[in-house]
């Protein structure tokens, strides 16, 4: 029986998505080590604890929170001392990190302080016999790598929506910490954020995902993304790296290696052509659908369904059958 430690991030003082998914991870983490507990790390500014009762609710037996002023921006050095110190002075068997942008940087930071191994990017994972197995896409996601952390405490990064948020609750507990160094004093400090698509959904959040690439031919017909996604409701748009690289979408929409890695419930690929680098950043959505006038498009491989036929006339007659069908309920 190990306990686990999880990092539970947050954006702009709100707990986001992949907080309730790594949480949900960490428990079934617990589970499989034999029933240990949950113990989720939440920092932020002053207020922060009001977010504690959410993490109750998916599985946290209890949340540590980080209130300090220094803590209303991503703090690098401050929160992986002190997540560093947790570790090494609590009987954790795991720490689970999300990988998110904020995880990926954060986690081997953790790892280099205590001395352990760390595990990226994880599609899922088991416990055998004390060490826990996790799956990683390699070479692009052609071939998958199976990791072993046999060291205690083992450092693992979940990707989004390996784990879909499941409610667990567990009565509120609540334990005030405080951060192992001066966190305004720290040498990296985030002096400015820039969200990108202000007020819609983010690519990580976002349960479906409408991409567009080079066959919508300009970027005036990414609209055709925005409509469809406005159809759906809880849709966010993305792109390829050769649409972000022409200037037609801003780079926080590219979806691939050297872009964002998601996973959402449903995939919609309009006008993309299926490049290796593009499919190792969504070939784990649930389901994937590709529309391509041609019918040797890689992305035809992985996808649960193909269209083969002009995006410009399939994507306005799919995004009418979805407001027709949401309409009658």
């Amino acid at each position: 029986m190990a306990n686990v430690l999880v990092f539970a991030e947050v954006r702009g003082g709100e707990l986001r998505k992949v907080a309730y998914e790594a949480v949900t991870g960490g428990r079934a983490l617990a589970e499989q080590s034999g029933g240990g507990q949950v113990h989720a790390v939440l920092a932020g500014a002053a207020g922060i604890a009001d977010k504690a009762g959410a993490l109750a609710q998916y599985g946290a037996d209890t949340v540590l929170v980080l209130e300090h002023a220094g803590f209303a921006q991503y703090n690098p050095e401050a929160l992986a001392a002190t997540v560093a110190q947790r570790l090494q002075g609590g009987s954790y068997g795991y720490a689970l990190f999300s990988a998110t942008a904020q995880g990926r940087d954060l986690s081997p930071r953790v790892a280099a302080k205590i001395g352990a191994g760390l595990a990226p990017d994880l599609t899922g994972f088991v416990v055998e016999g004390g060490a826990v197995r996790g799956e990683h896409f390699n070479m692009n996601g052609k071939t998958i790598a199976t990791l072993a952390l046999a060291g205690s405490p083992a450092v693992l990064s979940v990707r989004p929506a390996a784990f879909q948020p499941s409610e667990s609750p567990k009565p509120l507990a609540t334990e005030a910490i405080t951060s192992a160094v001066d966190p305004s004093a720290s040498r990296v400090k985030v002096v400015e954020l820039k969200q990108g698509n202000a007020g819609k959904l983010d690519l990580n959040d976002a349960p479906v995902i409408i991409a567009g690439g080079r066959g919508l031919k300009a970027p005036e017909h990414f609209k055709l993304c925005e409509d469809l996604a406005d159809a759906f409701g809880n849709a966010a748009v993305g792109a390829t790296r050769a649409v972000t690289d022409e200037g037609w979408r801003p780079h926080s929409d590219q979806i691939g290696q050297t872009g964002r890695n998601v996973s959402p419930n449903l995939y919609i690929a309009l006008g993309i052509s299926g490049a290796i680098q593009h499919l190792a950043g969504m070939r784990t959505s649930k389901t994937i659908v590709a529309i391509n006038k041609d019918k040797d498009a890689p992305i035809f491989k992985i996808a649960d369904y193909g269209i083969v036929g002009d995006v410009f006339e399939i994507a306005p007659a799919l995004t009418a059958a979805v407001k027709q069908a949401k309409a009658q309920g």
